[in-house]
């Protein structure tokens, strides 16, 4: 009799110790904490040079070490609605953060720092440069089905230091597809 009073005593107690598993977050426990993601957007890039805006596209990848942090790498190119054929390409790297939305993991913020370079076509085609680039900014992702995610918008912030006629800043916001390959 106490034998199956132990026993049922140990069950108990595994099945009520069990229920904290159910609040394990299905993106971890389904793919861990490192991924490798890749997509594609769209963007609008507000140039400081010659005030106007430009529409392009863009590639980026993700490499989340942890849950929170990560490395991004982008290649933006602006090409469209130009004027006088005034456009600029970037390609930047830097850390990522991700943050926690509220307990939800459809919903991913992040904010990210990143450096690279810059390419600028000026009007006429008179002239072209190649230039270093930094970029703060910050995003939302949505987990849409079990390997794709939207990306909602991304806003970035971008500081050209050594423009040839001055620093000029530009304002870029995207939008996107994102694929989880692991």
């Amino acid at each position: 009799m106490i034998f199956h009073r132990s026993i049922l005593a140990i069950l108990s107690a595994a099945c009520l110790l069990a229920v904290p598993a159910f609040a394990q977050s299905p993106q971890t426990g389904k793919y861990g904490d490192q991924t490798l993601a890749a997509g594609g957007v769209f963007n609008a890039t507000h140039l400081q040079y010659g005030e106007h805006t430009v529409l392009g596209a863009g590639a980026f990848v993700d490499a989340n070490l942890t849950w929170h942090y990560g490395i991004e790498g982008e290649a933006t190119w602006s090409r469209w609605h130009e004027q006088s054929d005034t456009y600029a390409t970037t390609y930047l790297i830097g850390p990522r953060y991700r943050f926690d939305a509220l307990g939800s993991y459809r919903f991913a913020p992040y904010a990210k720092f990143l450096i690279g370079a810059g390419s600028f076509n000026f009007p006429y085609s008179y002239g072209a440069g190649s230039y270093f680039v930094m970029a703060s900014g910050g995003g939302v992702d949505y987990h849409w089905k079990p390997r794709f995610d939207l990306r909602v918008c991304d806003f970035e912030y971008q500081i050209w230091p050594g423009f040839t006629f001055g620093s000029v800043s530009n304002l870029s916001v995207s939008a996107g597809l994102r694929y989880r390959i692991f």
